[in-house]
Parts: C-alpha cells; structure tokens; sequence
C-alpha cells in the first residue's frame, strides 16, 4: 500500500511540474506576442488594417451574394460612429481576448471624424482548445454610444449599451429594423477553432500612447472624434471604403435580409463646430481623400451627406462640459 501512495505521490508531483511548466511556457509566448504586437502598433497601419477589415464585410456588386452576408448600406448611413479592430485569442481551457483597431464618428456635414486608436481587453473561459485572430466591426447606432466613449476614453460592450448581432442583406426590413435599432450593432469574422464570438464585457480603451505619437500632441478622443482635429491623409483609405459602401447601388442585389430583434433605443445629441487643432504635417489633407467607388456604385459627396438622417452625432464643447 505504501508503495503504491509512493508511485502516486511521485506521478502527481510530476504531472504538476509539468503543468506548471505548459503555464510558464504559454504565459511567456503571449508576453513575446504582446511586445511585438505593441512595437507593430501605429495609427496609420490600425488604419489601414480597418479598412481591409471593414471592406471584408461589405458587399462586392460584381457578386451579387455576397450582399446576402454583408453589413447594409442602409446601415453604415445611418451609423452615429464606427469602431473596426481585430482580436487575437489563445488559451487553453482559458481564452482572453486583447486586440485593438480605430473608432471613428460621423460629424455634422456627414463626413467622418479623425481616428482614435483603441484597445481592446475581454476574458472567456470554457474547454476551449486553439489560437483564433477574430475582426469586428462595431456600429455605433446612438448617440450615448459615441459619447460615453468620448468622455471616459472606454466604453464597455453591455448592459445598456449592449451590441446586438447587425442585420445583413438588403430591402425593406433593414430600413424597418433601423426605425428603433440597438444601442450597437455588432458584425464578427474567424477562421479558428474557438465556437461563438461574444462581444459581452469587450472593453473599448483610448490608445492614447498611439493617439499623441501620430498627433504629436494629446488630444483627447472627445475633440478627435468631434472634429476638432482635420481627418488626417493617413486613414483616408478607411474613409474611401466606408464611403464607396455608403453609396453602392443595391438595385442589382437580391433582396433577402436577416434582421435579429434589437431592444427599443431613444436619445438625440445636438453638435456644434468647434475650434481646430493645427497639427502640423500629420493633421493636414482636411477631408477625406475622394471615395473610390467600385464599378456599379453610385456617385456620392462628402457635402451631400449633410442630408442623412441624424448625421450629426457629437457636440465636443457640451461633452467637456458634461465631463467637468
């Protein structure tokens, strides 16, 4: 009997050890990632990787399907304000979630305001096995969505800001669904091995590192993203693809539409214009770059966007008011 508890004693001495070393060795290869994601980390490449992220979510006319999955037009003209990133995920038995990307809001005429870097932070657990890299597209429907951000500099997915899944397709009930949307919509992609994507307890957090390296100045989310601050050249290919899919033509794609239930959603905001910063070289380019607009789309403006409904989403000088 003695030998046997020996045999046992030993087998679980050794089973630990080496499960304290599987923990060592997984919690220093997230450490090396996690540097090397902060070292690749500036403002005109999370730019730039919006807006291939954003683009994989749109419609291609020329392939009229993919509109039966794809974030409607309907949709990005009626958005308050936009927030595109990507998540890396790695566990074993344990997922976290940290990412980051941009936010983006829509100013009075209807254009799009200077970028904010974000960060992001979430912790899953569950018997879950693999390494995932996740892209989402967050649709700021209300007002109280791009405010809450702007203030505190975070915004935490839930509660009375949740994100419902968006609607995808085209027609009519898109247009019905947007009569009383969600607070947040919510879009995601993956190609791993983690089931289900929540968005749930997801923290939203102003990279302001980021923010002042490209800026060359501290600015806060609130004056960038209430047009305090010109739209800088750097992200002008996320302003391109976000206006070539305001104004594709839908006539050629089938209209099919998958609408989830959204909670009722209230509140307007007034904005006003405000003082600018001078920047300096970063700052410079005023708005965006001219939309490159796929073949079958419709022309637009950035000055005929003063015509969407509700464009105007943030006052900044009320907003440092309300801070105070």
């Amino acid at each position: 009997m003695s030998n046997y508890l020996d045999r046992f004693r030993t087998a679980a001495q050794k089973a630990g050890t080496q499960a304290t070393t599987f923990a060592s060795q997984a919690s220093r290869q997230l450490s090396e990632q996690a540097k090397i994601a902060q070292a690749g980390f500036s403002l005109p490449k999370e730019c730039q990787r919006a807006a291939t992220i954003l683009q994989g979510f749109l419609a291609d006319p020329s392939h009229p399907d993919t509109a039966l999955n794809a974030i409607p037009k309907a949709v990005l003209n009626n958005a308050k304000g936009l927030a595109v990133f990507s998540v890396a995920k790695a566990g074993f038995l344990w997922s976290g979630k940290v990412g980051s990307g941009v936010v983006v809001a829509r100013l009075e005429d209807g254009s799009w305001s200077a970028p904010s870097c974000i960060a992001t932070g979430g912790v899953g657990f569950g018997f879950q096995i693999g390494a995932d890299i996740s892209e989402f597209v967050v649709v700021m429907n209300s007002h109280d969505a791009v405010r809450s951000f702007a203030l505190a500099g975070n915004l935490q997915i839930g509660g009375s800001l949740s994100a419902s899944a968006g609607p995808i397709g085209t027609g009519g009930a898109i247009q019905s669904a947007l009569a009383h949307p969600a607070p947040m919509f919510s879009y995601s992609r993956s190609k791993g091995l983690f089931a289900g994507i929540s968005l749930e307890g997801t923290l939203l957090v102003e990279r302001k590192d980021a923010n002042r390296d490209f800026y060359g100045q501290v600015i806060p989310a609130a004056d960038l993203l209430g047009g305090k601050v010109p739209a800088p050249e750097a992200a002008s290919a996320l302003y391109e693809v976000v206006e070539a899919a305001e104004a594709i033509d839908e006539t050629g794609l089938p209209e099919q539409a998958f609408v989830p239930q959204a909670p009722d959603m209230g509140g307007q905001a007034a904005a006003a214009d405000t003082g600018a910063y001078d920047l300096g070289g970063n700052g410079g380019g005023g708005a965006a770059a001219a939309s490159a607009v796929p073949a079958g789309a419709a022309p637009t403006s950035t000055a005929g966007a003063a015509g969407k409904k509700q464009a105007t989403v943030f006052d900044a000088d009320a907003a440092e008011q309300e801070k105070q």
